[in-house]
């Protein structure tokens, strides 16, 4: 029996269960009327062969039935069966420019949607998920009947979620993610009116969308006022949400990060990498990839994602997770610009990894629960977590055996350029145990090593290996 998706309870019409290795979305009576609204209008189909929403289809008796068993007293009436992404990930694991074509695809789905004589419910990017570098629309539930006179009911979430966000970062320099991460609800207009203070109220979006909804907000703090009738009443068109939308559009569409170079921007150049160093590296890698069919790869440390497009040669899916901002961005632009369909990018800390968020820790799963890959490539990484982050030899070698996938690892030698300048800011004598030879004790104790070499530098050695039983 599968019970309810721990992130889909907040709509009430709708609720996503996983049935033998299926997505399905059950809905109650009044979510079939709206979802054969969306289906009857053409848009569904027209957004389908887009790319822009998930690919849905009418679930099977067999499936409505064990949605009843997993619920029975949610009162479905329907379910539908949707496409299985490969990788689900979240907002703060977004860069700048993922955010920013999430945010252009809520808005243009939104108008089209308006255009249809439907409205969304909502507007929360975690409604947003990725096939490669392309975003896509995943909530077919969102979408129901306009009601003639009210306003556009995303709005307050758009901007708490998507557009406050992106303007901290535009207009601050200020990574989105720790607040993203810190709060699901975003950030509400208040805290973006205290934020964004002073010159940047006359910069594009922020006197409208930041000072006045905030001063608005306090006006009907009291709760009092019903504002969707006095907007009915007034006559509030569609013509003012359509206005909205595409000043909206416009104003995200210019947005982008003011940040200079990051930690970690520059270190392709800059790396202690040899060419011959380079190239028998990525054969190792390459090797290592094409021994067997994977279906999902994590590249941990991905840098500028040179391995994880080597590791998308031999996978269906490619995750390539690194904590520097800065060089994620640039390569989910490059991606979505080439179309790439099977890497996707995700800005993440391996040493403070995503938890579990959300009511009971159940809404967004840790990053260890969402895919267990069947290769982990851990590159140019295990000196950082072990001796800039302290991290313990024998329990970074454990959690990499733990996430139950092969693993391509590379160490570092003491005499490594990079190490000596690590070393030299810590207390002399400090990580006396981090030698190739106990690393490979370590790594013995967890994985049977089926392949080694030690790059022509004589500095760094690479591994192949294989879980133990």
């Amino acid at each position: 029996m599968s019970a309810p998706d721990g992130g889909s309870f907040r709509d009430p019409d709708g609720r996503i269960f996983q049935i033998g290795g299926e997505i399905v979305r059950a809905l109650s009576e009044a979510g079939a009327s709206d979802w054969s609204a969306f289906e009857e209008s053409g848009l569904l189909a027209r957004l389908v062969e887009s790319g822009d929403v998930v690919e849905t289809t009418t679930a099977s008796a067999a499936e409505l039935e064990a949605v009843r068993s997993a619920d029975p007293g949610g009162g479905w009436v329907t379910a539908l069966r949707h496409e299985r992404l490969p990788f689900v990930s979240y907002p703060y694991e977004w860069t700048f420019s993922m955010l920013k074509d999430a945010a252009l695809l809520q808005l243009r789905v939104t108008r089209q949607a308006l255009a249809a004589g439907l409205a969304l419910k909502d507007a929360t990017p975690y409604n947003v998920q990725w096939r490669g570098a392309h975003p896509v629309f995943i909530d077919v539930g969102s979408f129901e009947r306009a009601r003639p006179g009210e306003p556009w009911l995303g709005y307050r979430q758009f901007c708490m979620l998507f557009l406050y966000p992106l303007l901290l970062e535009s207009y601050r320099g200020i990574p989105f993610q720790p607040w993203l991460r810190g709060s699901l609800e975003g950030i509400h207009p208040a805290e973006a009116r205290s934020l964004l203070r002073g010159r940047d109220t006359f910069r594009g979006g922020v006197f409208k969308h930041v000072a006045l909804h905030a001063k608005l907000e306090r006006s009907h703090a009291d709760g009092a006022k019903d504002v969707r009738k006095e907007l009915r009443d007034a006559g509030f068109a569609k013509e003012l949400i359509e206005a909205n939308l595409k000043g909206l559009q416009k104003l995200v569409a210019g947005l982008e990060p003011d940040g200079g170079p990051t930690e970690w921007s520059d270190y392709m150049a800059t790396c202690s990498y040899s060419d011959e160093d380079t190239r028998a590296k990525e054969e190792f890698v390459r090797a290592a990839v094409l021994r067997r069919p994977r279906s999902l790869v994590w590249d941990l440390g991905a840098n500028d994602g040179r391995y994880s497009r080597i590791a998308a040669e031999g996978s269906e899916y490619t995750i390539a997770l690194d904590v520097d901002h800065g060089v994620v961005d640039p390569m989910y632009r490059a991606l979505a610009q080439e179309g790439a369909g099977t890497i996707l990018p995700l800005v993440g800390d391996i040493a403070d990894p995503s938890p579990g968020l959300g009511w009971r820790g159940r809404e967004r799963l840790p990053l260890a629960q969402r895919g267990e890959p069947d290769l982990v490539l851990a590159l140019a990484l295990v000196h950082h977590l072990m001796i800039s982050r302290t991290i313990p030899q024998r329990e970074l070698v454990d959690w990499l055996a733990e996430l139950g996938g092969e693993l391509v690892v590379e160490f570092p030698d003491r005499d490594d350029v990079m190490v000596k300048r690590m070393l030299a800011r810590k207390r002399e004598g400090s990580h006396p145990d981090y030698t190739r030879s106990a690393f490979e004790q370590s790594l013995r104790a967890r994985f049977e090593i089926v392949s080694s070499v030690e790059l022509p530098s004589g500095t760094r050695a690479l591994y192949h290996a294989s879980p133990l039983p």
